[in-house]
């Protein structure tokens, strides 16, 4: 099955204040039908590459069986992350990079475990673009932060 995933964050502008994640897959059935998932959560005390990270893995979790997936999002970290090879280069460096200990291990390897059974292509686009479904992650990434029922940090 071929899904495809588009996934937001928000930090609020703020590492300390609220953040929220949104993620929206699209696939079709075996009878053709397409079909839309949308999930968001908010926490707080986190960073907007957190909430990135959160949004792809709340996707890739969702699926219950192997697919092919491409993940669409606005975020180069997350995207350079997988097409120009650091987390291969951090993986082989004991989680180490050119700034030193990579931040976010818990989640990096999170979605790593996500991505095992699925085979996974990471696509960049630019944010606030107008882009619907790019567009609509923003929302639910927003609307997540701005929640009132805010966790400490991602669950792991």
């Amino acid at each position: 099955m071929k899904v495809t995933i588009y996934t937001d964050g928000s930090a609020r502008g703020n590492p300390e204040g609220p953040g929220g994640y949104g993620a929206l897959l699209h696939y079709v059935d075996r009878n053709g039908q397409l079909h839309t998932r949308e999930y968001s959560a908010g926490y707080k005390k986190t960073t907007n590459n957190r909430m990135e990270l959160m949004g792809v893995i709340a996707g890739l979790e969702a699926l219950n069986r192997p697919c092919e997936v491409e993940v669409i999002s606005d975020s180069k970290y997350v995207t350079d992350a997988f097409n120009k090879g650091w987390i291969d280069a951090w993986q082989k460096k004991g989680w180490k990079g050119s700034q030193g200990l990579v931040k976010n291990i818990d989640l990096w390897k999170r979605l790593l475990a996500a991505m095992e059974p699925h085979t996974v292509r990471f696509i960049w686009v630019k944010g606030h673009n107008g882009h619907p479904e790019n567009e609509r992650c923003d929302t639910l990434a927003t609307a997540a932060a701005d929640g009132g029922e805010l966790l400490d940090d991602v669950p792991g």
